[in-house]
């Protein structure tokens, strides 16, 4: 069975990810790239469906042993997991470089002391678990093909086939540094080169290195930032710029529940808000490639733009049922693609333009198809703003007319307006005040509840919606705007949970809710950071503090994030690590540093 989500490391180069649990086992691995069939899958299902276990050999009637300490390597994103055994300590150092040619996982085995018996266990199972492939010897190596498909495995110690089974049983004494690499090459191509797993390390190690000496944030949660940065970095698909949304696919939001979804995606919402978080924080390079992303992928077809897209600008990623796998903790069904790419969220325009507007206010170059680009957007908001959409959280029930929605397509045309006001775009100035005025009075109208004082999930509703809380972090109105604060107190009254996180919106259990699904969900990450945001915004800024650390130790050991909270089982959900938690933790720490809203 897999582990926990929190007990995962996340290792990757840029291209693909690996998740790493406490026993050394990688669970998780797609290849080439993140939206690819995964070779080891165990994490959705078991052994059967693909793992790779190195770790301290153990007996068969036993569990794996876990790691007695891991870490990552200063900051940079080499996992390094330390066991401590009758016999002596083990050290496995699981790392993946920055490619330039086939993707590689590597594993370092290092003796610290005593003489330690140590098993390397590699089942590769093709097509999320479903295919055995060919495993067989080539000059030396030991190869996997199946299809189109093939990973080749090296290392020094010996090996052997048992049970469709690839182990090595070796022992290490201290200074012995045995590795271990696993490639992926089409299987059409000559053989990849061999592996130089020391120089890789090092490569590795000053990639990282470099890469974070870029950031401009010296603040009280720097270690925090930093790690979140790496994260997001870890997140970008490096060929285009594509930002995925976390690595993974169908972990859950309700463990034993439907509310599983593929995150591998490129949502121009989650990939907004990431640029700005890299922008803010001196990574200006980034956001430059994110920036050339969007172009490519929304091309000349604003008209149709789609929420999501894949991380190469791909427009179809029909949703699919993976059938034989049980799924994470009994949680079905396994999905890849997502049905929601084609929905009609009227935020993602105002979220884009946010982007482009804070790539243009930074200093980064000026391109003339992106203000070009944006211009075509406010056209489009011209002749749709007052339909109903999905909305920010996909609803898969009726449409509605979801007042954040509306905040946002304010927000589009407010940045645009600032654009033409700074002589950088020209378009119809006066048109678009008035239109920037009457989406602003509509919303006021028919957002607001009067008698609660707050704004409503969606015009005429009663429900809340966590997604108000943006409202004042947008400008749409100021903090100490009677009506944003009502609206806060409201969230916190009726969308809290005991230990003070934030749920998106009301569940209603096993029936069907607002979101057309059944089940209920843990807290929303980045949810409980924006209320921290808009506490600090209005004055509350002890309350924020107090928060944010708060959140902050949910982080598991590691300094990841997964979606959300389960405030019952007291245990990260959702797919993980997960970029909407992680940009909203860099942002609230901005804002508290800059307010030195800090203990000590």
């Amino acid at each position: 069975m897999a582990g926990r989500i929190e007990d995962y490391a996340l290792i990757g180069d840029m291209q693909t990810a690996a998740l790493v649990c406490r026993d050394g086992t990688v669970d998780w691995l797609c290849l080439p790239r993140f939206d690819s069939h995964a070779i080891f899958a165990g994490l959705l299902g078991n052994e059967e469906h693909g793992f790779w276990r190195l770790g301290p050999a153990y007996a068969s009637d036993q569990q794996p042993p876990t790691a007695a300490r891991r870490s990552y390597r200063g900051d940079s994103l080499i996992l390094e997991s330390e066991w401590d055994t009758q016999r002596g300590t083990v050290r496995v150092t699981d790392f993946m470089p920055p490619r330039d040619g086939a993707p590689q996982l590597i594993r370092i085995v290092e003796g610290v002391s005593g003489r330690v018996p140590m098993r390397s266990a590699l089942r590769m199972r093709f097509s999320y678990g479903r295919v055995v492939p060919w495993v067989h010897k080539h000059e030396g190596r030991t190869v996997a093909v199946a299809g189109p498909d093939s990973v080749w495995f090296d290392t020094s110690a010996e090996t052997y086939g048992k049970s469709l089974t690839t182990y090595a049983d070796f022992t290490v004494a201290p200074g012995d540094r045995i590795a271990f690499t696993i490639s992926w090459q089409p299987s059409h191509k000559e053989p990849p080169p061999l592996p130089e797993p020391e120089q890789s390390l090092e490569a590795t190690e000053d990639f990282w290195r470099e890469w974070v000496d870029h950031c401009t944030y010296h603040g009280p949660y720097r270690e925090a930032v930093v790690r979140s940065l790496i994260t997001l970095k870890a997140l970008t698909y490096a060929p285009t710029g594509g930002i995925v949304a976390a690595p993974t696919t169908s972990l859950p939001e309700d463990i034993g529940g439907v509310r599983n979804w593929d995150y591998r995606y490129t949502w121009l919402r989650d990939a907004a808000i990431t640029l700005s978080s890299l922008l803010r924080t001196g990574y200006r390079e980034e956001a430059r490639a994110w920036r050339e992303w969007l172009l490519r992928a929304v091309a000349g077809d604003p008209e149709n733009l789609q929420i999501m897209y894949g991380i190469a600008g791909e427009r179809e990623l029909g949703e699919a049922e993976l059938d034989w796998l049980p799924g994470f903790e009994n949680s079905t069904p396994v999905r890849v693609g997502n049905g929601a790419a084609h929905q009609l969220q009227l935020d993602v325009y105002g979220e884009v333009t946010e982007a482009l507007h804070l790539a243009h206010m930074t200093g980064l170059a000026r391109n003339d198809y992106a203000s070009l680009l944006q211009l075509k957007l406010i056209r489009y908001l011209e002749d749709h703003w007052q339909e109903p959409d999905e909305g920010i959280w996909e609803v898969r029930g009726p449409r509605r007319h979801f007042v954040h929605s509306k905040v946002m397509a304010w927000v589009a045309v407010d940045r645009t307006i600032k654009l033409i006001e700074s002589g950088d775009a020209d378009g119809p100035l006066e048109r678009w005040k008035e239109l920037r005025d009457d989406i602003h009075r509509d919303v006021c109208e028919k957002g607001y509840d009067k008698e609660r004082n707050t704004f409503t999930q969606s015009y005429g509703s009663k429900e809340l919606d966590a997604s108000l809380l943006l409202i004042p972090q947008m400008g749409f109105l100021p903090p100490d705007d009677k009506r944003v604060i009502g609206t806060i107190e409201a969230i916190q009254r009726e969308l809290s949970t005991p230990d003070g996180f934030i749920l998106r919106y009301p569940t209603q259990g096993d029936n069907e809710g607002v979101d057309g699904l059944p089940g209920d969900e843990g807290a929303f990450l980045a949810c409980s950071f924006w209320m921290a945001d808009d506490l600090a915004m209005i004055g509350r800024v002890d309350e924020a503090r107090k928060l944010f650390e708060k959140l902050l130790s949910l982080r598991n050991d590691l300094g990841l994030l997964a979606e959300e909270w389960d405030p019952h089982l007291q245990r990260q959900v959702g797919n993980f690590p997960q970029a909407f938690s992680h940009v909203p933790l860099i942002d609230t720490a901005l804002r508290l540093t800059a307010s030195g809203a800090y203990g000590g």
